[in-house]
């Protein structure tokens, strides 16, 4: 399965969840897609010991079957740049993600 999960919140345990329930699906098998909106290309800036985000997006991206990809503007609005692990993309790579996919769960 192909699996779009779309963060659009910078809420620390929610974010966390969310990257659990990637892990989660990539151990079952599917192809999971990561994107961040709004809020969301926060999620680096708001991990913490007790809902530890950071650990979580390390264990995602050992997957070759997972992708994260951040909205621009968002980013830009923020004055964030994009990484290897976190390339910037648009609405039109938001479209085709949900288009392509076969469940998208939204935070």
């Amino acid at each position: 399965m192909k699996l779009a999960v779309v963060l659009s919140t910078n809420r620390t345990e929610t974010n966390w969840n969310a990257f659990r329930l990637a892990n989660l699906a990539l151990s079952k098998g599917d192809k999971v897609t990561v994107f961040l909106t709004g809020e969301g290309v926060e999620y680096e800036q708001v991990s913490s010991p007790q809902f530890n985000i950071k650990e979580q997006v390390g264990k995602f991206l050992q997957s070759d079957k997972a992708k994260i990809v951040a909205c621009g503007t968002c980013m830009a609005i923020r004055k964030q740049g994009s990484s290897k692990e976190c390339p910037e993309g648009g609405i039109e790579n938001l479209y085709k993600l949900v288009a392509d996919s076969d469940k998208v769960i939204t935070f």
